[in-house]
């Protein structure tokens, strides 16, 4: 009796192709995520980077207010002073002093508003720079899922991707 032969090569054959097939369509997701991802967090570094930079000019105009504020400090002081060792005060004095008095809260105000704009966009810049943060860990993770070829790390990827673009919108909404 002959045996007949079952062709087991072509069928592995068309198991193997099937198989790499199948993972590269996988794979091309993987790659288009880590794309995606990849310009999140350029955009959101370059968002952080900005906030950091209006911070800084804030704190130095802040600084700078802070120093107009102890300069009119000064003058009125010394006026006072010049007022209280005259014994009276001329009506010019006296307008001076009033005037720098008035300038003072002014200036202070407005340095006040300052320090808060610095502080609130260096909270921006934070919370921007942990969504880079876990942009950057999800590419990460990513490679990860394409070289040992396993789904579940490209799940992980795509949910520390999600946290970045939450602490995108957090930064985008918060004042």
């Amino acid at each position: 009796m002959e045996e007949s032969e079952v062709p087991l090569e072509h069928l592995h054959e068309h198991v193997k192709e099937s198989a790499e097939d199948t993972g590269a369509v996988w794979i091309s997701w993987v790659a288009l995520s880590t794309a995606v991802l990849a310009v999140l967090a350029a955009i959101a570094g370059l968002l952080s980077a900005h906030h950091v930079n209006e911070a800084m000019m804030n704190q130095i105009e802040a600084s700078d207010q802070w120093s107009y504020y102890q300069a009119k400090s000064i003058k009125a002081s010394v006026l006072d002073a010049k007022m209280s060792l005259a014994g009276t005060a001329n009506e010019s004095d006296r307008s001076k002093y009033d005037r720098y008095e008035k300038e003072q809260e002014q200036v202070k105000s407005e340095a006040e508003r300052k320090e808060a704009a610095a502080k609130s966009n260096f909270h921006k810049h934070e919370v921007f720079a942990r969504g880079v943060t876990m942009f950057q860990i999800a590419i990460a993770i990513a490679a990860i899922s394409a070289l040992t070829r396993k789904p579940r790390f490209w799940v992980v990827s795509l949910l520390f991707g999600a946290a970045g673009c939450a602490f995108v919108v957090l930064a985008a909404i918060t004042s």
